[in-house]
């Protein structure tokens, strides 16, 4: 758990610049279990072409379908920054705690993302972590992955 918020602690200030062209990103290998399926499944990229699943092993491991989707500009980088100035969280509508990971101390809905989202996001769990997504959006360490 400790190395996963590491990562992602590393991810997300490294995507927090401005948007980069895509000779400044480096997209990594395609190592991962589900590289070249036509889904980006790195969890620093954000769109229509992302995967349903998303893990934080799969950061820079799936570089092909990525850099595909950003460069057809149907995915783009996720930016914490903007993502937090845009996510209100007072008018989010959370959904309830009947998740099987519901009150773990972290935030399991795929809409999420941050420091505090879970290692591995899965749309079952989409409105049914309430607790803890809100508790951790109010103290900004998830924000909505798609913000715009």
């Amino acid at each position: 758990m400790r190395l996963a918020l590491i990562a992602m602690s590393t991810v997300l200030a490294l995507s927090g610049a401005a948007p980069a062209r895509a000779q400044a990103i480096d997209f990594g290998d395609d190592s991962g279990e589900f590289a070249r399926d036509g889904q980006c499944d790195d969890r620093r990229f954000r769109g229509a072409t992302m995967a349903n699943i998303l893990g934080i092993t799969e950061i820079g491991r799936d570089a092909t379908d990525c850099q595909r989707g950003y460069e057809a500009g149907v995915l783009e980088l996720w930016q914490p920054g903007a993502a937090q100035a845009a996510t209100d969280c007072a008018v989010i509508s959370f959904g309830d705690d009947s998740s099987d990971f519901a009150r773990d101390g972290q935030c399991d809905d795929i809409r999420f993302e941050g420091i505090g989202a879970a290692e591995l996001l899965i749309p079952v769990n989409t409105f049914r972590d309430a607790s803890d997504c809100q508790r951790l959006c109010r103290f900004g360490v998830v924000a909505l992955r798609d913000y715009r």
